[in-house]
């Protein structure tokens, strides 16, 4: 704005009049102005002083009884104005949805319907929490949560694949976490007797790993290293895990197993299982009885065969001893063992008069002592009967699913066969 110095003297120009009056937003012609306003106006100009320059700012005019100010600018007021509605505007939103609303507490999930969760190894809480939200098994996380944290169970909460139903009470579902995996996806059970083969089938089935593969990765000069009760075996020349997968169920819920996790586990649950067998106490026995030398790996090949011989515990002890007798040449015409199971290795199944005749190394009715290599996984009572045989003079036996009978003689043992109900 331009800027009028006034005269010494005298009343202002009819300009400076106009524009300092017009900062008042009052508007007078110099015809109208009284000489008392003049005076006023010297008054005001001659408080001011003398310097050139300078503006009116918030002199006061008296005009005619009218006390004008100059009003400031007012676009800082404004401004302030502005922000502190968009402030109030963002804290009203935040403390109404944080203080009047809550999350949304269910998900569009059918009640009573079954759900399949898998639960990663390492999943903390507040995870498996937000899980069973999103696939609507719990209607509230928090609920989750505070129950968990109330019965200290935040750390017991295992992982694995889970059937739960949507809208299930929360305690129910604690209560399964703590228990453990439900749904069966990832158990595999491997039974006493079965062959690598035989397991390679169920591990493909069960846990969708290829049994070609399974097969081929099962050879015991790839874990002689870590195992060393392999060491015979991987020597043998058939390098074959024969045997020491080890028959139990287990639970693979939680990963994702290979060929080669699925053979460790086995093989971890064999060291576990016989590693308080005294194997060299049993062997020195077994010499002293029957003149037989054993080592570790004869002693899990006639487990083997005694598994696959007899039905019943109790009869193991006894089917071991027809055969540490035929061992010993008790027979009279050498140590042939004579098991019809052996060969049943060999053909996967019955085994007839024609198949004893083949040269087979798993023909014991050709080839005298054991098999090459065990012919299945044995359970602990094989091993054990294995390890401590009963006593006795048997030489044969006629074992059914409804009966057993152990002969001296093979007169007994054909006696046995024709009376057999």
């Amino acid at each position: 704005m331009a800027k009028h110095s006034a005269p010494r003297h005298g009343v202002p120009t009819a300009p400076d009049a106009q524009s300092d009056l017009s900062r008042g937003a009052v508007r007078m012609t110099q015809s109208t102005v009284s000489s008392r306003s003049a005076a006023a106006t010297r008054r005001a100009k001659a408080s001011r002083g003398h310097g050139h320059g300078s503006h009116v700012g918030a002199a006061q005019v008296d005009l005619g009884g009218l006390r004008e100010r100059r009003r400031p600018p007012r676009w800082p007021w404004v401004a302030v104005i502005v922000v502190l509605l968009v402030l109030i505007g963002f804290g009203g939103r935040y403390a109404y949805q944080h203080l009047f609303t809550t999350e949304e507490k269910t998900v569009d999930v059918e009640p009573g319907q079954e759900v399949s969760i898998k639960v990663a190894e390492g999943s903390s809480a507040s995870a498996i929490a937000q899980q069973l939200y999103e696939a609507g098994v719990i209607g509230d996380t928090s609920a989750f949560m505070k129950a968990a944290r109330k019965q200290n169970v935040d750390e017991k909460l295992k992982p694995g694949t889970y059937i739960f139903v949507t809208g299930s009470d929360v305690q129910n579902v604690i209560d399964l976490l703590v228990a453990g995996p439900n749904s069966g996806e990832g158990i595999l059970t491997i039974a006493e007797g079965l062959t690598v083969r035989q397991t390679a089938a169920i591990v493909e089935d069960r846990l969708g790993i290829s049994a070609d593969d399974f097969i081929a990765q099962a050879k015991a000069s790839s874990y002689v290293d870590d195992y060393p009760f392999l060491a015979d075996a991987a020597a043998s020349g058939y390098d074959s895990l024969e045997g020491y997968l080890f028959p139990k169920t287990y639970d693979f819920s939680s990963g994702a197993p290979t060929a080669d996790s699925v053979i460790r586990t086995l093989l971890d649950q064999y060291a576990l299982e016989t590693q308080g067998l005294d194997f060299a106490s049993a062997e020195a026995q077994i010499a002293d009885a029957y003149g037989v030398t054993m080592s570790d790996y004869d002693i899990l090949k006639l487990a083997s065969v005694i598994e696959r011989e007899a039905v019943a515990d109790d009869q193991r002890g006894n089917v071991a001893s027809v055969f540490y007798n035929r061992l010993a040449g008790k027979l009279g015409q050498g140590a042939f063992l004579q098991s019809d199971a052996v060969m049943g290795y060999v053909t996967g199944g019955e085994v007839t008069a024609d198949d004893l005749q083949q040269d087979s190394p798993y023909n014991t009715y050709k080839n005298e002592g054991l098999p090459p290599t065990p012919i299945c996984a044995p359970s602990m009572a094989s091993l054990e009967a294995a390890l401590a045989p009963e006593s006795t003079d048997y030489l044969y036996f006629w074992i059914t699913d409804s009966e057993a009978v152990f002969s001296k003689t093979y007169e007994e043992h054909q006696a046995a066969i024709a009376n057999a109900s």
